[in-house]
């Protein structure tokens, strides 16, 4: 059993990225579909799908490449972590890596990257770090 599912999906995703995966499949969650929704909306990855019904349910996430074939995502920092929560206002929410990158946050208007945060004007528990 996994402790923090978060850390566990976006090392799943990076690792299958680093062997040059088409897809990875992984347990669904609600909470893991909308941070991989999220991933997906800003570019990271590919097209997510929900497969299976009832306890056999499935996450499918496509991955992305770039044109040399590296991999899309490079590195992932998880930031909050199960012992220590991260929150930051909307004023303290900066770009990554001048704008190559994207901090994922959980909002009270549900999982946004931090362009998003920042359009919607809100704040929430800073996830993890992605470029």
């Amino acid at each position: 059993m996994v402790g923090d599912p978060i850390s566990d999906l976006i090392t799943r995703i990076k690792n299958a990225g680093a062997v040059r995966k088409d897809e990875l499949v992984l347990p669904y969650s609600k909470f893991k579909a909308s941070v991989a929704e999220a991933l997906s909306n800003a570019g990271f990855v590919g097209e997510v799908s929900k497969e299976g019904k009832g306890v056999k349910k499935s996450l499918k996430i496509g991955l992305l490449y770039k044109g040399d074939g590296s991999p899309r995502i490079m590195d992932v920092k998880r930031v909050s972590k199960p012992g220590r929560r991260l929150y930051k206002s909307v004023k303290h929410i900066f770009p990554v890596r001048y704008g190559k990158g994207a901090s994922i946050f959980s909002t009270p208007k549900g999982i946004l990257t931090d362009s998003q945060a920042r359009q919607e004007k809100v704040g929430g528990e800073e996830l993890f770090k992605i470029w």
